[in-house]
């Protein structure tokens, strides 16, 4: 592979980070409810799942989908349903820390990991992105160093990226204001997870 080629795969995998959606909505409430540690520890755990995911595709998991699709459908209704439970805890979350900062309940760091890992396997459709994507650099017979790079640069990207987001909002300026706004935060960011079930199980 080419540095130009590997540029192309990098600034892919950054875009797709970048992008907001349900994983943002992770780390934002783990940031907010719980801290920089929380809002951190459920980057890395997000960058994992994402490591593993383009791991599996690179060495072939996109195909092996392709060619069944019953499995893809089974991994879309089970994502559905994680996206759905998430929405309704933060719904929870909402109507549990309404105007009592006190009584707020804040989770753990072993939440935030479960979060942020599982979040990456609620989007099935992030396989056929990344097959999509490999399957321009990848080819029959390939070194498994190919594959393990295309790996690593998503996982390191994606992870150095939340990392970024999680620590820019927790900042000492930004998260009092995103605190006090964090019932409206929780009601948007469900609302858009339901819509995302939706999206998916009608797909």
């Amino acid at each position: 592979m080419t540095f130009h080629n590997w540029l192309t795969v990098a600034a892919f995998c950054l875009l797709g980070a970048a992008s907001p959606g349900p994983s943002l909505a992770v780390i934002l409430r783990h940031t907010m409810t719980g801290s920089r540690r929380n809002g951190m520890a459920a980057a890395v755990a997000h960058g994992a799942g994402v490591g593993i995911y383009a791991f599996a595709v690179a060495m072939g998991l996109g195909h092996l989908i392709a060619q069944y699709p019953e499995a893809y459908q089974a991994m879309t209704y089970l994502g559905a349903a994680y996206l759905a439970w998430l929405g309704i805890q933060m719904l929870r979350s909402s109507a549990n820390n309404k105007g009592d900062e006190k009584n707020q309940v804040i989770p753990s760091a072993k939440v935030a990991l479960r979060d942020g890992f599982l979040i990456v396997f609620s989007n099935p459709q992030l396989i056929i992105m990344l097959a999509a994507l490999f399957s321009q650099f990848i080819q029959p017979g390939q070194s498994y160093a190919i594959g393990l790079l295309l790996a690593a640069t998503a996982w390191i990207i994606d992870t150095l990226w939340y990392l970024l987001v999680a620590f820019g909002l927790s900042h000492s300026k930004v998260l009092p204001w995103l605190k006090a706004q964090l019932v409206w935060i929780n009601r948007i960011s469900a609302a858009i997870l339901f819509l995302l079930v939706i999206r998916v199980i009608t797909l």
